[in-house]
């Protein structure tokens, strides 16, 4: 009797068991690339990160004069429609 049991465990649940093995393998090996290339984008990322401070300057530079120019076009138009 215990001949039968062990037949069937070694027949049929141990490979139902390895084909479930290599399924849970595999989608482990597709998320590992996949943060793998998480990383190198993030780790890509950094580099235009660190021009933030440098390009916020000169986005406050050109607002100021943005605003200058248009102060003293306001103030010329207002002159012309007085």
């Amino acid at each position: 009797m215990w001949m039968i049991g062990n037949v069937v465990l070694l027949v049929v649940v141990v490979p139902v068991l390895v084909a479930m093995l290599n399924r849970v393998l595999a989608a482990l090996e597709r998320v590992r690339a996949a943060a793998d290339d998480i990383l190198a984008g993030g780790v890509a990322l950094i580099g235009e990160v660190e021009m933030a401070p440098e390009l916020l300057a000169t986005t406050d530079r050109t607002i100021a004069e943005v605003a200058d120019g248009a102060i003293r076009y306001g103030s010329s138009v207002g002159k012309l429609l007085d």
